[in-house]
């Protein structure tokens, strides 16, 4: 007993149920799912399948057939076997109890059962009996081979046999790749014999790299200790010098005190000199105006007699007041020298204060100039005789502190040198 479940698919719109198998109906149907005739349709062809009427379009259509299975003809454990073919426009897909199966596997299942593919036997057309009446023996003797399903037993026989072929091929390519991996072995028996050997020379290479890794070890954590010791030593002598450094820096800092302190009094005297100059000036201005007003006087006395006593007494007034003159610019001359003097040395030792102003201040980035002891020596030298031949030529006033500047000068570049 089977039935055929139909729908969209031709004339059933709606889900039909046909059971059991009616002779008069349903032929198309069946032959639609397990005859060869449908096997490849295009999409005008399954358009044409799927029902065409009033009402909503139909996109897919399926006919279903379960078959009872109860002697076990199809080879599968069930009592029931579902077939189901499915179309629509763009798909075309078998189902066996519920599962997407390729079509080749279906026709496989069907010819095991005895439906043939070719012949199918199950629907007699018209003629077909009578085709068969006249058919040649060996038509016939394949008919009934497909008949009995032992069609695809013959067709998995030819697989089987082109799979034979094809594992002996490998068969004997397994050997050629056998006596391959012989020869290799024994290659490599070879090479495990000088492997050992290696190993063994390489085992005391390694101990030796041990022993030597390990012996500049202890000799690198002595530097180290040794280089921490030095560090440690080091800031305690660069705390020393630090102090040094703050001294000198104080020892600036005075000398641009007395240097601003010697820019006033400079000032000061240039301000005096100034005034005692335009003194000067306008005395040697009232000199010359009386000498002149003696000379007209002169010409006067010589052009009128009469006026001479008085041309005399003026004269006495013009001497009088000549000398008195005289003796205010002979005070004032050794004053103004004076304090020219004072303004020659104020200036020189400004020019010296200036200086040293330059030198103190350019001598704390001169510290990484020099790389070696002997270098600095040179330049210190070098700097003694220069400032010996300024002191010989601008003879400075005793204690301007050329002295303690090259001092200090040797100490901060023995700071930084050593």
């Amino acid at each position: 007993m089977g039935s055929v479940i139909i729908q969209g698919f031709k004339s059933y719109r709606e889900q039909t149920i046909v059971e059991p198998f009616d002779p008069r109906h349903n032929v198309v149907a069946i032959q639609f799912v397990l005859s060869d005739e449908f096997s490849h349709l295009r999409p005008e062809q399954r358009q044409a399948l799927l029902h065409e009427g009033t009402g909503p379009r139909v996109l897919n259509a399926y006919v279903e057939i379960i078959f009872d299975n109860s002697d076990g003809r199809l080879p599968i454990d069930k009592d029931e076997v579902f077939l189901r073919r499915v179309i629509g426009a763009k798909k075309d897909q078998y189902f066996l109890n519920k599962k997407v199966v390729p079509r080749s596997d279906v026709m496989n299942l069907l010819e095991s059962a005895g439906f043939s593919r070719s012949n199918p036997y199950y629907i007699v057309k018209q003629g077909k009996i009578n085709q068969m009446a006249t058919a040649p023996d060996s038509y016939r003797l394949k008919l009934l081979r497909e008949v009995a399903g032992t069609r695809v037993y013959d067709e998995r026989r030819e697989e089987s046999k082109a799979i034979l072929k094809e594992t002996e091929g490998k068969v004997d390519k397994i050997e050629e790749f056998l006596r391959t991996i012989e020869e290799r072995l024994k290659t490599l028996e070879e090479e495990k014999e000088e492997l050992k050997e290696y190993q063994k020379w390489d085992k005391m290479r390694r101990s030796l790299e041990y022993t030597i890794h390990d012996r500049e070890l202890k000799e690198t954590r002595k530097k180290l200790d040794d280089m921490e010791a030095a560090r440690k030593n080091s800031g305690e002598e660069q705390k020393k010098y630090s102090a040094e450094l703050k001294v000198a820096q104080e020892a600036i800092r005075s000398a641009a005190r007395r240097l601003k302190e010697t820019k006033k009094n400079v000032q000061a005297h240039k301000e005096e000199r100034d005034t005692l100059s335009a003194e000067q000036q306008q005395l040697l201005k009232e000199k010359t105006k009386l000498e002149l007003t003696i000379k007209d006087l002169s010409d006067e006395v010589m052009g009128d007699n009469t006026s001479k006593e008085r041309a005399e007494n003026e004269l006495k007034k013009l001497k009088v007041t000549i000398a008195q003159k005289e003796a205010d610019l002979e005070k004032i001359t050794p004053q103004y020298e004076n304090m020219k003097k004072k303004e020659e040395e104020c200036t020189r030792e400004l020019a010296l204060k200036e200086q040293k102003r330059k030198e103190l201040y350019a001598k704390q980035g001169r510290g990484s100039q020099f790389t070696s002891k002997e270098e600095r020596d040179l330049w210190i030298q070098k700097e003694l005789k220069e400032r010996s031949r300024k002191q010989r030529r601008y003879t400075p006033a005793p204690g301007n502190g050329l002295v303690f500047i090259i001092l200090l000068e040797i100490l901060y570049f023995s700071i930084h040198i050593t």
